[in-house]
C-alpha cells in the first residue's frame, strides 16, 4: 500500500501527461517524473544504504525537485521528514536528530550549522539537489516498482510548529495519506487531469499534502518561479495555466484579494482556492467571494489529522439565501467523510449541540501517535479519539464553529472570552485591516483583553473609535482594555499570526 504506487501507475496510464512545471515551463511528464523518482530511490539505496523504514529529511524551499525527491523516498520504502525551510539551522538539526534521519536532502549547503561541537548526534549526510551527485541519482538505474509497504507503515513524519517547547513528530502512515487524499475528492473538490495544483504555500506543510490526489489523477504540479506566494505572480500565472487549484492560509487569501482589487482581476484561470491553517474571518471571506467569485472552499484540520476534520463547501460559502448563511459562513463546515467529530467537556463527556467544549476526532486520517513520545501520544489519543486542543461547538445540522485554541481562551473574572469573537467584531470597523486579540495578566480579574490593530493603508483609527465600536456590539467585559497599533502582525512563513510573540511583547513592555 505504498503511496508511490499512485505515481508509478500514471507512468503507464498517462505517460505523456504534463506533470511538473516551473511557472509555465514544463519540466517533465508523468513518465519522466516517475523515472526520476525511481532512479533517486535506487541511488538512495546504493549510495546511502537507505532501506525501507529509514527516515530522510527534506529541507528546502518549494521546487519541482521536492516532489521528485519525495517520491524517491517512498519508492525506496523510506519515511519522509519534511522540515520548514524557514527554521533556524539549529532547529532543523534538532528535528533531524529527533527523527533519527539517515540523510537530509537540501537545496542549499548552509541550511544546517557546522557540527563542530558534536551537538547533533546523528548529523546525517546532506544531498544537495543542485549537486552533480543528485543529477547522477536521477539519471541512474531505476527501481522497477515501489517498495512494498503495509498500510500502517510510516510514510510522513511531520513536526508540529513547536510554539511551546520542542516540536512533536506526528506519525502519518501510507493509509492515513490515502484516506486524506480520497476525502479531498469527496469533500473538498473534484480533480481531473486538466487541473493544475499551484504550490504557493510551503510544500513541507498542508500545500504539499495535496500533491497526492493530483498525482493520482495525473494533474499538473506547478511551482511558481518565485518558489513562494506572490499575489501578482498568481494573477499573471493563473490565466495561462487555467484550472488552477491552490491551498492558501487566510492571510494569503487576504493579500491575493488586495492584489486582485488593485488590478481589477476577477479570478480568471483559478478553479479553487482551499483555505485553512488559521481563522478566516467572515468579513474577509465575504470580501473574497465578492472579488473573485465562487472559487473558495474552507478546510479545518491539523497535523495530527491532516487537512481532514471538516470542510465548508464552495456552495455554502457563496450562498446568501439560506436563513443561517452568516452562521454557516463563520463555521468551518461539516465533518469529512472519513472522520467522526464530537465535542467534550474537561472530563471527556460528550456534549450536546450548541455546547462549547474541546473538539475530538477519530477516523482513518488520525495519526498513529507522536514519534518517540509515548506520554504525549497517550495524552492526545484516548480510545481512538484525537484531542485536538481546539475549542468549538456543533450546531444541530453538524456545522462546526471554532472559538479558539484552548490555550488562547482568555479567562477574565471567571468568564471565558474567545479572542476570535472579539477579532470578528473589530474587523468590521472600516479602518481596521488586521487584528489579533490576546489576554494580559490582571491582578484582580486574572486576565484582561488586549488587541493589536493593523489599520488599512491610508487610514488611522483612534482608541476611542475602537472602544465605541466594540461597546455597540459585544458585552463590556469582552471589549479590549488596551489597543496597540502595528504596521503588520508577526506571522510565520505559513501566514499564521504568532500570538506567542505578541505575548512576549506585552511581557517586554511590562518589564
Amino acid at each position: 500500500m505504498n503511496i508511490a504506487n499512485w505515481l508509478h501507475a500514471n507512468a503507464f496510464l498517462n505517460p505523456d501527461a504534463p506533470a511538473l512545471l516551473s511557472g509555465t515551463r514544463l519540466i517533465s511528464n508523468y513518465s519522466q517524473f516517475a523515472l526520476n523518482s525511481s532512479s533517486i530511490a535506487k541511488g538512495l539505496s546504493q549510495r546511502f544504504d537507505i532501506v525501507p523504514g529509514d527516515h530522510i529529511g527534506l529541507l528546502m524551499n518549494n521546487c519541482t525537485e521536492y516532489l521528485e525527491a519525495l517520491y524517491g523516498i517512498w519508492y525506496a520504502g523510506a519515511v519522509a521528514v519534511p522540515i520548514n525551510a524557514k527554521l533556524h539551522g539549529s532547529e532543523a538539526a534538532w528535528i533531524l536528530d529527533n527523527a533519527g534521519a539517515k540523510l537530509v536532502i537540501v537545496d542549499k549547503e548552509d541550511r544546517l550549522p557546522a557540527d563542530t561541537n558534536n551537538q547533533h548526534k546523528t548529523h546525517p549526510p546532506r544531498l544537495n539537489i543542485s549537486s552533480v551527485e543528485f543529477d547522477q541519482l536521477k539519471s541512474g538505474t531505476q527501481l522497477s516498482v515501489p517498495a512494498i509497504r503495509a498500510e500502517d507503515d510510516l510514510a510522513w513524519l511531520f513536526y508540529t510548529s513547536g510554539t511551546t517547547g520542542r516540536p512533536k513528530g506526528v506519525m502519518l502512515s501510507h493509509s492515513n495519506l490515502m484516506a486524506m487524499s480520497l476525502c479531498y475528492a469527496v469533500d473538498v473538490d473534484t480533480v481531473s487531469g486538466s487541473d493544475a495544483a499551484l504550490y504557493a504555500a510551503p510544500m513541507s506543510h498542508g500545500a504539499g499534502l495535496y500533491n497526492f490526489i493530483h498525482v493520482r489523477m495525473a494533474a499538473r504540479h506547478v511551482v511558481p518561479e518565485t518558489r513562494g506566494f506572490d499575489g501578482d505572480e498568481i494573477v499573471d500565472l493563473s490565466p495561462q495555466l487555467n484550472n488552477v487549484s491552490m491551498f492558501a492560509a487566510p492571510t494569503m487569501v487576504r493579500r491575493l484579494i488586495d492584489c486582485a482589487r488593485k488590478r481589477n482581476y476577477k479570478g480568471a484561470g483559478i478553479k479553487t482556492i482551499v483555505y485553512g491553517g488559521g481563522p478566516m474571518y467572515r468579513a474577509d471571506i465575504e470580501d473574497a467571494v465578492e472579488t473573485l467569485g465562487n472559487r473558495f472552499v474552507q478546510i479545518y484540520g491539523q497535523g495530527e489529522s491532516p487537512m481532514t476534520i471538516t470542510a465548508l463547501s464552495r456552495k455554502v460559502i457563496s450562498d446568501r439565501t439560506h436563513p443561517n448563511w452568516q452562521a454557516r459562513l463563520s463555521s468551518v463546515g461539516v465533518a469529512h467523510s472519513c472522520v467522526d467529530i464530537r465535542i467534550s467537556d474537561s472530563d471527556g463527556n460528550f456534549l450536546k449541540p450548541g455546547d462549547v467544549g474541546e473538539i475530538l476526532v477519530r477516523g482513518a486520517t488520525v495519526m498513529k501517535g507522536y514519534w518517540k513520545n509515548p506520554e504525549a501520544s497517550a495524552e492526545t489519543l484516548t480510545d481512538g479519539w484525537l484531542h485536538t486542543g481546539d475549542i468549538g461547538w456543533l450546531d444541530g445540522d453538524g456545522y462546526l464553529t471554532l472559538t479558539d485554541r484552548s490555550k488562547d481562551v482568555i479567562i477574565s473574572g471567571g468568564s471565558n472570552i474567545y479572542p476570535r469573537e472579539v477579532e470578528e467584531v473589530l474587523l468590521r470597523q472600516e479602518s481596521v485591516h488586521e487584528v489579533a486579540v490576546i489576554g494580559r495578566p490582571h491582578p484582580e480579574w486574572g486576565e484582561e483583553v488586549v488587541a493589536y490593530i493593523v489599520p488599512k493603508s491610508g487610514h488611522s483609527v483612534s482608541v476611542e473609535e475602537l472602544d465605541s465600536f466594540c461597546l455597540d456590539r459585544i458585552a463590556r467585559f469582552k471589549r479590549p482594555k488596551a489597543y496597540f497599533m502595528l504596521s503588520e502582525l508577526p506571522k510565520n512563513n505559513y501566514g499564521k499570526v504568532l500570538k506567542t510573540e505578541l505575548r512576549d511583547r506585552l511581557t517586554a513592555l511590562k518589564n
